[in-house]
């Protein structure tokens, strides 16, 4: 038998050198298919605990991100509300003051009566998840309790109308922030439920009956309850500026959350992430090397001492 000219030194090189070069190539192929350095934390190496260092801050602010979102989506809700409210003091204000001049109050408390049940459903609106927004600590309770303006005429005061709890509610913007988004029923609401008791509850008294032509005492309540409405307005209005500057608070919030968010999945990329154009040429590079190994490692397998002997019958 004749024996092969490559010895097994040479044969044990070359099939490290193709191992070798398989397992680069099968690396890049990986990293070409998933965009990723490495599938576990051996391929990171001593990056790991930056790497979760920063998903970790990264999912943190992620979080942030949507509870601010979710507030902000309510302080706008609540602006809207506030603005409808304001005007229905202002309605108020209007079928009063219309009243005194006209010396006719004769659709006076069915207007009352409309502006109290749109007050109402405004007060006890609830958001996606079924919370009353204006209830405070207390969300899961309707925070106006009286269903018609007849009802207040029972009450010793319009506060016994309200529900609400006396915390409003807050939300965690970043560590350490925490800003205050909650309107509370009873804040909004008392002022104007008030006018609108005082009205009722003179209208069912001795001097009442609204109608055509006004007696001196209606006419003297009346103007009083004008200037009534009108601070009713006012108050409103004014916890409609402190919950617009809540979403200012807001947005800056999210704006600092958004770059932050930016800046954290940005540092996660520069670690787990491969550069694809430097992937691709690599993979390329790996096939390349792969392939002259084995055609080499072919080679070396056919040749034997036959390759340098003289032809048969050839002189010497």
């Amino acid at each position: 038998m004749i024996d092969r000219v490559a010895n097994n030194g040479q044969m044990q090189f070359l099939l490290a050198q193709i191992m070798h070069a398989s397992a680069a190539l099968g690396k890049t192929q990986e990293q070409v298919a998933s965009g990723k350095v490495s599938s576990d934390y051996a391929g990171i190496g001593n990056k790991t605990a930056m790497l979760e260092a920063a998903r970790s801050a990264s999912s943190r602010t992620d979080a942030y991100q949507s509870v601010t979102q979710a507030a902000l989506n309510q302080v706008d809700l609540q602006d809207t509300q506030l603005t409808a409210v304001s005007g229905l003091a202002d309605q108020l204000r209007q079928a009063v003051t219309k009243a005194v001049a006209d010396n006719d109050a004769t659709t006076l408390m069915a207007n009352a009566g409309g502006i109290f049940e749109q007050l109402k459903q405004i007060l006890n609106s609830q958001d996606a998840d079924g919370n009353y927004i204006y209830g405070g600590n207390k969300d899961n309770t309707p925070p106006v309790t009286a269903n018609s303006i007849s009802d207040l005429s029972s009450l010793s005061s319009a506060s016994d109308a309200f529900a609400n709890g006396h915390v409003a509610r807050s939300v965690t913007v970043a560590d350490g922030e925490t800003v205050k988004i909650g309107v509370l029923a009873s804040d909004v609401g008392q002022q104007l439920m008030q006018a609108l008791k005082d009205v009722a509850d003179f209208n069912a008294g001795p001097n009442g009956g609204f109608g055509t032509g006004l007696t001196q005492a209606q006419a003297n309540f009346l103007s009083g309850e004008i200037g009534s409405a009108t601070a009713a307005s006012q108050n409103i209005n004014n916890l409609a500026a402190v919950n617009g500057q809540t979403y200012a608070q807001l947005q800056d919030a999210s704006d600092r959350q958004q770059s932050m968010s930016t800046l954290y999945k940005g540092f996660v990329s520069d670690l787990e992430d491969v550069d694809m154009g430097e992937a691709i040429s690599r993979l390329n590079q790996n096939q390349v090397a792969l392939q002259a190994a084995l055609q080499v490692t072919s080679q070396l397998h056919q040749i034997s001492l036959l390759n340098y002997l003289p032809a048969s019958g050839t002189p010497g």
